[in-house]
């Protein structure tokens, strides 16, 4: 393919390819992000091949392998256009009957359709499905459009528009008044609106200036970037291209976690495409402007998600972050000025040019325009990628398209905002999701993540958790993050083991507002409001760890004890086999008895009681009841 030389040839390159695509023709498009890739998609691809050449198919059908469609949970999924018929958790042994059935016959597999967990009914169609339903997805749907390694699948959607709009219609003004005017807020955690730091970026003194795409999500749970990446790597692209006209930077980089190798391989392959088409490079379409971009991989540490530690990395030095101001745009790589925003900023950017700031600014709260992918895991029904917009309450996202808490249990918190995050309880569940409301409840948006927590999860152990992560992740540089994060878990640890005492949660608040005012950049800064906001709702809990030595989620290993009910007790045997410890006393007909010494409260004798049964029983902060004598052990009873 020759290089497109103007906006004129692009129109009739993607004409030319609309024209050899029959809208029509029956297409089977298999999801293939990591997540899928995991559940067995490279199979369930194979087969799909081997099928439509034994059944005489080729041609007939075309088969496109996607990006993520975020419904991780019910994964491999296939979808087959243009009737949009969705089947989920497919697998290689199904490929023969969707063939025969759905490709040639025209006819549904219902056992491969969504049901409903509620109404047992079925749904057919993807956009009917109630996860997919109630989203909103302008800019991760076409995801499940395109294959991430044909650029001529993203020109056929209209890809490269907007930049041929900002390159031949628009002034690099005017592509930055547009950003300001729709009041994007960077994804990437902080918020800060995107139009102001590339006018920063541009007016700043110093050559050359360069643009970065941040794709070094490091959350635990958190994979939006990722799957964007995969799934879509042109609209990123084609964002940051954008972004490099209107700051005056010829030269940009995409740092990319180590660990996202899939997303590596797919932005590699649309960056050389790019470049054979001519939209890298020198002299795109034909404008004077030229734009090169160079992939870098990151060795995974977290606190390289924080922009001048990552700047620093990209330098080939260690991670370290540095004090602000000066700020990276006005002294950023290199000490020139650079702008760096997530990939989910830059994958917005397109979808701004071509529609508007109005269209933006129409969705979302006064505050938080347009809309944010959050990546939904935990304790729900429903785990995924979901795309809201902003001013969802988080009652909808958790029910409406997680399809609430699995097992009957009840809902007790969720986290936003990574580890950094904090944690929001039932009575706040009609919050609207957006920056500032995140923040004044004690949490954050960060880049996305959200954790579900159901009634047996303790809010001490969680807080314990992420400061323990983040105190790994501590880059050392400063001691209000370093020292300040240890004693912090120390602390932590010793109440989830009931060696807690009077003044931790006092010591604790004190590290924490050290840690906020002191701490050289976000992540220590952050760092507290795990503790904070779980003390902030959830302090009986604290205290029922310090003052009764109870854990009231049953949850913390130290403060728990097992023993069997005799009245329940069935002497089925099964504990007495499973227990790795040998820890449990019984025979046939014989009441079993845990021996507390040899216990170590792993809890497998709960995991495999029948549930007929029920004799297992779990307590905190009280004694185990004496075991009986052992001429009363002696099961009398068939009816058990």
């Amino acid at each position: 393919m020759p290089r497109i030389k103007s906006p004129a040839e692009l129109e009739e390159f993607r004409k030319d390819i609309l024209s050899k695509r029959d809208p029509n023709k029956p297409c089977i498009t298999l999801c293939s992000g990591t997540a899928c890739h995991a559940t067995g998609s490279e199979k369930v691809a194979a087969a799909i091949e081997q099928e439509l050449e034994k059944q005489g198919l080729y041609g007939e059908v075309d088969f496109r392998r996607t990006g993520c469609h975020g419904f991780c949970e019910k994964g491999p999924i296939v979808v087959i256009a243009p009737e949009e018929i969705c089947y989920l958790q497919v697998t290689p042994e199904d490929i023969p009957e969707i063939a025969s059935q759905t490709l040639k016959e025209k006819k549904v597999v219902d056992r491969l359709l969504y049901v409903d967990p509620t109404t047992g009914e079925k749904t057919t169609h993807e956009s009917d499905i109630p996860f997919y339903k109630n989203q909103e997805r302008i800019v991760f749907g076409p995801n499940r459009r395109i294959d991430p390694g044909s650029i001529e699948d993203y020109l056929a959607i209209g890809g490269y528009q907007a930049l041929v709009k900002a390159l031949f219609k628009m002034t690099p003004e005017q592509v930055i008044g547009e950003v300001k005017e729709a009041n994007l807020r960077g994804r990437g955690g902080a918020g800060f609106p995107t139009g102001i730091k590339w006018e920063a970026a541009r007016n700043a003194p110093g050559e050359p200036k360069y643009v970065v795409v941040n794709c070094d999500e490091g959350d635990p749970g958190a994979y939006m970037d990722r799957s964007l990446m995969e799934g879509n790597p042109y609209s990123v692209l084609e964002g940051l291209i954008i972004g490099a006209y209107a700051i005056g930077a010829h030269e940009g980089y995409l740092y990319v976690r180590q660990e996202y190798p899939l997303a590596v391989e797919n932005v590699g392959i649309a960056i050389k495409q790019a470049e054979e088409y001519g939209l890298l490079g020198i002299d795109i379409f034909g404008s004077g402007f030229d734009f090169n971009i160079k992939v870098h991989r990151g060795a995974g540490a977290f606190v390289c998600g924080e922009e001048t530690a990552l700047l620093i990395s990209l330098e080939g030095k260690v991670g370290e972050p540095r004090p602000r101001p000066p700020y990276p745009a006005v002294k950023g790589l290199w000490d020139k000025p650079t702008n760096i925003n997530n990939v989910e900023t830059w994958a917005t950017i397109p979808l701004i040019i071509n529609k508007g700031a109005g269209f933006f600014t129409s969705i979302g709260t006064e505050g938080s325009k347009g809309t944010k992918i959050f990546s939904l895991v935990g304790k729900i029904c429903n785990t995924g990628l979901v795309e809201v917009p902003m001013g969802i309450t988080l009652r909808d996202i958790i029910y409406k398209i997680g399809g609430g808490i699995p097992g009957g249990k009840k809902f007790k918190a969720v986290q936003t905002g990574g580890p950094s995050g904090g944690c929001i309880p039932e009575e706040r569940l009609d919050l609207q999701v957006g920056f500032d409301e995140l923040t004044k409840a004690g949490s954050m948006m960060g880049s996305g993540g959200m954790i579900v927590m159901d009634e047996d999860t303790c809010m001490v152990d969680v807080a314990r958790y992420f400061i323990n992560f983040l105190t790994d992740e501590s880059c050392g540089k400063c001691v209000p993050c370093r020292e300040g994060l240890r004693q912090m878990h120390k602390i932590l640890t010793n109440i989830t083991e009931g060696k807690g005492k009077e003044g931790d949660i006092e010591l604790l608040e004190v590290l924490s507002e050290i840690a906020v005012e002191a701490s050289l950049c976000a992540l220590g800064k952050t760092a507290p409001n795990p503790f904070l906001s779980t003390l902030r709702y959830f302090r009986d809990e604290y205290v029922a760890h310090i003052k009764e030595k109870r854990c009231p989620a049953l949850s913390c290993k130290a403060l728990i004890s097992y023993y069997i009910d005799p009245d329940k007790c069935g002497a089925c045997l099964l504990c007495l086999k499973r227990c790795p410890e040998e820890a449990i006393d019984g025979g046939k007909k014989k009441i079993h008895i845990i021996d507390q010494e040899k216990c170590t409260n792993c809890g497998t004798c709960l995991e495999v009681c029948p549930s007929r049964f029920d004799a297992v029983k779990k307590i905190s902060g009280e004694p185990v009841p004496p075991p009986i004598p052992e001429e009363q052990r002696i099961i009398i009873s068939k009816s058990k």
